[in-house]
């Protein structure tokens, strides 16, 4: 596996960073401020192709990975005006629909996802589920006059509703038998949920976390859909669901480090201008120290995240699927201990807007909780790769 990066992905890293510097976390945080999503700088990053790189060409997009777009976000991030929808419409959305998708889905739904022009969410998450997709209970079922799907259930924290076009949303259907009818067994579906379909509600979550992607409650009371809003094969199960669960994981950890570069460059930044006692407060090690440490924290994630994403573009599902849980975790931990260190260094400074650190605190914490909280990886690597008991 090659530890260095490609020419093409250092010239993809270099324009992106361009293109985010242009717009940069000012941007963002005047955006957040006036309510809307940040429409420009999508716009362009589509134009550029970046929306689409990962997406196949026959459909729009660039025909690379996972890798080319984690790259994306990382760099966006970095400039400090990272899109969250990266994560959910083209890497989760658009990975599953070109993976799993019927020709007809394909050709509907990855030309819009790829160009920007089409957004997609994701719904999975319920009130009484958290982390247990086994638990989920929104029900999928069939109309035996039309052949129509019928959905009932209700889904949290679900991002950008209110602008992406459908939802993605997992639902569980029951197994029948011709010999015994239904079996009581449940498998979880993906389903293309329209933003109009009736029955479909959505209520906004009031978030004290500053961001430009809004947080939904969903409820879907009857929702009717057509027989071919099923995404893939109704037995395929947890197989599909997880082709999109593990670049969530990748991508999720791309934010983290880009995050986390971008407070430590403007931490740095101020440590090499800061004078006291005449000479540049980062001179002194209990100052230097830390954000070297947090520099090198960032870098090992990054090399995880590389690794990750290089398995999942090659079809490796089981060894992405532990090293998107490893690459999540180890980022969001860089993350968190990167802006800590970065406001610590700018002392009160680092709680005024002027420097832009201190909304970063929580929106860095976010990264130890979603997709997946950092005790499930734990639980995850202890039982899967160390073969530990299940403690649950």
């Amino acid at each position: 596996m090659p530890v260095i990066e490609s020419e093409e992905h250092k010239a993809l890293r270099a324009a992106v960073a361009a293109l985010g510097n242009r717009y940069g976390r000012a941007y963002l945080t005047r955006t957040v401020a006036e309510g809307n999503h940040p429409a420009e700088l999508w716009s362009e990053a589509a134009e550029l192709g970046y929306l689409g790189v990962s997406l196949p060409e026959e459909y729009g997009g660039g025909g690379g990975g996972i890798a080319e777009l984690s790259l994306v976000l990382e760099e966006l991030g970095a400039a400090g005006c990272p899109l969250l929808l990266l994560v959910v419409s083209p890497a989760i959305c658009g990975t599953v629909i070109a993976r799993f998708g019927t020709e007809a889905q394909k050709r509907e739904w990855l030309p819009g996802l790829a160009d920007g022009t089409r957004t997609m969410a994701f719904g999975i998450t319920e009130p009484d589920a958290g982390s247990n997709a086994h638990r989920i209970t929104t029900t999928a079922r069939r109309d035996p006059g039309t052949g129509d799907w019928l959905l009932t259930g209700r889904k949290v924290f679900v991002s950008c509703v209110d602008v992406a076009d459908a939802t993605l949303v997992v639902g569980r259907t029951e197994t029948v038998s011709a010999e015994k009818g239904r079996t009581g067994r449940i498998k979880p579906c993906l389903f293309i949920v329209p933003r109009d379909a009736e029955g479909f509600e959505r209520r906004q979550i009031d978030m004290e976390l500053s961001a430009a992607e809004k947080q939904f409650e969903l409820v879907l009371d009857d929702v009717r859909l057509p027989a071919d809003a099923l995404v893939g094969d109704e037995d395929a199960g947890l197989l599909q669901l997880f082709a999109g669960l593990n670049p969530e994981r990748i991508m999720t950890a791309a934010f983290a480090i880009g995050m986390g570069r971008h407070a430590l460059a403007r931490a740095v930044e101020y440590a090499r201008e800061r004078t006291v006692w005449d000479a540049p407060i980062g001179a002194h090690q209990a100052v230097a120290h830390p954000l070297a440490q947090a520099h090198i924290d960032l870098e090992l994630a990054r090399l995880m995240m590389q690794k990750a994403a290089l398995l999942h573009d090659t079809g490796d599902d089981t060894g992405a699927g532990e090293a998107a849980n490893m690459a999540k975790y180890a980022a969001a931990e860089a993350c968190v201990k990167a802006v800590d260190q970065a406001v610590h260094t700018l002392g009160g400074n680092g709680l005024t807007r002027e420097f832009g650190l201190a909304s970063l605190v929580t929106a860095a914490r976010v990264s130890r909780i979603a997709p997946v909280s950092r005790e499930m990886i734990l639980n995850y690597v202890s039982h899967q790769t160390l073969g530990l008991p299940k403690s649950y």
